[in-house]
């Protein structure tokens, strides 16, 4: 606290609420003794989280301090990790700058008395010819082409197969979760369509304003959509119904226009941020290396920016029509009816 410039008086506060802690704990239904807690943060406390963020974030400038082994961001700039709340993702180009920074971070870590746990720590490689193992305190760590960060599931190929695939899922889970409802003849169509975009089709969408959307990915979400909606309407085989007229009877759009919409939205909301916000500088980022011989896959980055110059917009236009929410969401609305961008 001292660190960041805290008043004293506060930081004195804040010592005499841990001072001779106790806690309890119910065990086969009955409260045990007091026990003295000498590590951690109170549980419950509205100052926790707080404490928490500054210990992370002041062990994270101590690892990457005068350092310079992350991935290129800006012109004079690297990107050196990710982090939300414990959740912590070091970024390196070199396999070296990525074990001596995961050696910094072990041993700043242990002077506040958090540590790494090997368990739930894996490594994965882009692009990368070296197999030198990544270790930690001896042992090396496990290798992945996969990993799941905030609820996504990131590949080394950058693609989004693996994300929808899980995305696909977790909302069948979710849809059968609320089987009951679906089933239910005292529901009426409408509250259960609303049901089943707040609770299955939120999840089964989560993070698609980043996925490189392919023919293929849009093909699996609305099979899944597809066969909820038939449920919901309790069609079934070998009962016939056009993918239209389930649409009209149940207010719904083609899964593409869906995907689409929370696209343009994102980038609206991120163009509106600062220009050193990170996720505002991610959308003009220039990723190092060479790409490979043959054709180009298509980007996520690819993708906008064929849809913005099949609506004859040019990047510049867009970020300054962004600055006005109700001006971009007509941009938003046009680009989703009629596949072009109109003001």
């Amino acid at each position: 606290m001292h660190h960041y410039g805290i008043p004293q008086k506060f930081i004195n506060i804040i010592q005499h609420l841990y001072e001779d802690s106790t806690c309890q704990v119910i065990h086969n239904g009955k409260l045990t003794s007091p026990f003295v807690v000498k590590t951690g943060v109170r549980q419950g406390c509205m100052l926790s989280p707080t404490i928490f963020l500054m210990v992370i974030d002041w062990i994270m400038r101590r690892t990457t301090m005068d350092s310079n082994t992350g991935i290129q961001w800006t012109f004079a700039k690297q990107l050196e990790d990710l982090d939300f709340a414990d959740d912590v993702g070091l970024l390196s180009h070199k396999q070296q700058h990525a074990q001596a920074k995961l050696t910094r971070l072990r041993e700043e870590a242990e002077k506040t008395g958090l540590k790494i746990n090997r368990q739930k720590t894996e490594v994965m490689k882009m692009n990368n010819k070296q197999n030198l193992p990544i270790q930690l305190q001896g042992e090396t760590l496990k290798e992945t082409d996969h990993f799941t960060y905030l609820g996504s599931v990131i590949s080394t190929d950058g693609g989004a197969d693996d994300d929808v695939k899980s995305r696909i899922n977790k909302a069948r889970h979710a849809f059968n979760t609320l089987r009951p409802i679906w089933n239910s003849k005292a529901l009426s169509l409408r509250s259960k369509i609303r049901i089943f975009n707040t609770n299955v089709k939120a999840v089964l969408l989560y993070g698609s304003e980043t996925w490189r959307v392919t023919n293929t990915i849009t093909g699996k979400l609305q099979t899944s959509v597809n066969r909820c909606l038939r449920h919901i309407l309790n069609i079934r085989w070998p009962e016939k119904i056009s993918n239209a007229d389930l649409w009209k009877r149940t207010n719904q759009k083609p899964i593409s226009q869906d995907v689409k919409k929370r696209k343009w939205g994102w980038i609206g909301h991120t163009l509106r941020k600062p220009n050193d916000n990170i996720t505002r500088q991610a959308l003009d980022w220039n990723p190092q290396g060479k790409r490979k011989v043959g054709r180009p896959k298509q980007t996520w980055k690819r993708s906008i920016e064929s849809e913005a110059k099949a609506a004859d917009r040019t990047w510049p236009r867009l970020k300054g029509a962004a600055q006005n929410r109700v001006r971009w969401r007509g941009v938003v609305a046009a680009l989703c009816s009629t596949g072009s961008l109109q003001e």
